[in-house]
Order: structure tokens, then C-alpha cells, then sequence
């Protein structure tokens, strides 16, 4: 019998596919927004605060989503990649990156964002079965290239602490992209990150706890208006899409998307903090756009299988 909150497979291939990568795009244009909300909270919260609150608050809407509808509990086989998704995006890369912040810049920081579509294609292979033909790598490695050698250009030295931070980060968030959208094929979209902040909540409540700010009163509308952003949008609704279009249009292919999240991220930091937005971005971004279609093209099979019980 299959699961009815799997993904349905009904439709051609390719319709899945297209279906797949509107759904990634979505995705990464709602994480794209995180970065300008975080250097809004940052400048009156405490990182691990905000690392912590975040992933509470997203926690709680979550669990409660699960309740009204009913969801049924995952099956025990389910359980440790549901882990792995807690450990790589829930818990370990904001945590991983609001640490590395305190020792490096942001623009540094998209030497390793720039990193994080070859982690993920990585992880799609090991975990997901996939095998990209080997011109996709090309692009891949070409596009990496791209977006770390714009931020070089364009960032500052950075610590050892904090490369070594952001290369951890980089890991783990890979490597739950890649669980999540395995899972995704089985659980749904929407379950799979609302079962990871479930599994998460006992920590991340603690540490919110502990971490809570003395002076709340003085915290201006902006930050709390950012902190919303990133526990709903960040945290929970962007996951939701970004894991449908992984699962449907592959893992390698569409996590190539993301080479554009730092590019939309500074277009919505010069838009909302008013920062300089070069010339230079644009054409790198163009460069870009053609190594993530040609990414597309030969991304060979999005190994869209679904485990039917």
C-alpha cells in the first residue's frame, strides 16, 4: 500500500521534473531571504539565541500542523534519517554558521554557500542512489567556481575558526538536503522538516532557554519582525518546497539552485539594509544561470523512486 502522504508519481517524468525545479526555485528564493533577516537579528540577539528561538518556534507550529491534520508517525525505518535531518539543517548548520559568523564576514561566508550545491550532489550519490552524467560535474565545479571566487573578490580575510565552522556546515546541511529529499519520496514534503523540528524541540527549547536575551523589551520591531521570518519561512514553509523540488526533480539537478541563493540574497540585502550592489554581481549571476541549466541538461537521472508500502 503506499503511503498517502508520499509524492504521487502519476504523471510523466519530465512534467515531475519541471514540477520539481518551480518548486526548488521557490525554495531557494524564500532561503535567500534568510541572510538579510539574519543581519537584522544578529545586531540585537545573540546568535545562539536566535540559532535556538528559530528552530522552537518552527518546532511548535510544526507539531501542532501534525496534530490537527492527524499525521501518522513515521515508521521505524524513518526514524535515523529523520535524525540526519535534524542534525544538518535544523540543528547543525545555523548553528555551525551563526558560530562562524562571529570569526568571519558574510561576504567570506559565500565562499561556502557557493560550496553547498557540490555537498549536496555529493549526498544525492551516497544516499540517494543518484549518478549525474559527468558533464554535470563540470558545471558544477564551474559554477562553485563562480560564486567562491566573487566572494573572494569581494570579502575579507577570514579566521581558521571560521572556515573550519562554515566547511562543517557546509557538510552537514548537504547531507540533510540529501536525507530530506529521500524521505520526502516516502513521509511528503512538509512532514519530513516538521518531524525533524519535532525530534529537535526538546534541545533547541533548552537552549533557547538558556540563552534568552535579559532585555527583550528593548529589542526593536525589525529583529522580532526578522526572527519571524527565518523561524516560519527559513525554518519550515522554504524546507517544504525545497525538499518537493529535490525529491521530484532530482537531488544533484535541483540543488544546483542554490548557486543563485547568494545572488538574490545581496539583491534583497541592498533592496532591505540599502547595501551597494556591484555591477559585477550581474554578470557573475549570468555566468551562473548557464552553468545551473547546463547542470539541468545533464544531470542524468533524478532517480525519482518511491518506496511503496
Amino acid at each position: 500500500m503506499q503511503n498517502r502522504s508520499a509524492l504521487p508519481l502519476s504523471q510523466p517524468t519530465t512534467h515531475l521534473q519541471t514540477r520539481g525545479w518551480i518548486s526548488g526555485f521557490f525554495g531557494m528564493l524564500i532561503f535567500s531571504g534568510s541572510l538579510p533577516a539574519t543581519r537584522v537579528a544578529v545586531l540585537e540577539l545573540d546568535p545562539l539565541f536566535l540559532t535556538a528561538i528559530r528552530a522552537t518556534l518552527a518546532a511548535l507550529l510544526a507539531g501542532g500542523t501534525l496534530l490537527i491534520v492527524r499525521q501518522p508517525f513515521p515508521q521505524r525505518r524513518d526514524w535515523f534519517g529523520l535524525g540526519l535531518v535534524a542534525l544538518g539543517v535544523v540543528l547543525g548548520f545555523p548553528l555551525l554558521t551563526a558560530l562562524a559568523l562571529q570569526h568571519t564576514t558574510s561576504a567570506h561566508s559565500l565562499v561556502y554557500i557557493g560550496l553547498l550545491p557540490l555537498a549536496t550532489a555529493c549526498f544525492g550519490v551516497l544516499r540517494g542512489g543518484e549518478r549525474p552524467k559527468a558533464v554535470f560535474w563540470l558545471f558544477s565545479l564551474a559554477g562553485a567556481a563562480l560564486v567562491a571566487g566573487f566572494a573572494l573578490s569581494h570579502g575579507s580575510a577570514s579566521g581558521w575558526q571560521g572556515d573550519a565552522l562554515m566547511l562543517g556546515a557546509i557538510a552537514l546541511c548537504g547531507l540533510g538536503y540529501a536525507e530530506g529529499a529521500v524521505l520526502t519520496r516516502r513521509l511528503g514534503d512538509w512532514q519530513v522538516i516538521s518531524w525533524a523540528l519535532v525530534i529537535s524541540l526538546p534541545l533547541s527549547a533548552v537552549a533557547a532557554a538558556f540563552t534568552v536575551p535579559a532585555t527583550g523589551a528593548a529589542i526593536s520591531a525589525q529583529a522580532w519582525l526578522s526572527l519571524g521570518y527565518v523561524s516560519l519561512f527559513s525554518m519550515w514553509i522554504g524546507f517544504i518546497f525545497w525538499y518537493r523540488g529535490l525529491a521530484l526533480g532530482g537531488i544533484a539537478a535541483v540543488g544546483q539552485l542554490q548557486l543563485l541563493q547568494p545572488f538574490f540574497g545581496l539583491l534583497l540585502a541592498g533592496l532591505v539594509l540599502h547595501e551597494e550592489v556591484h555591477a559585477s554581481m550581474i554578470a557573475v549571476m549570468l555566468g551562473v544561470l548557464v552553468c545551473v541549466f547546463g547542470a539541468k541538461r545533464f544531470s542524468g537521472s533524478s532517480s525519482l523512486k518511491v518506496n511503496r508500502r
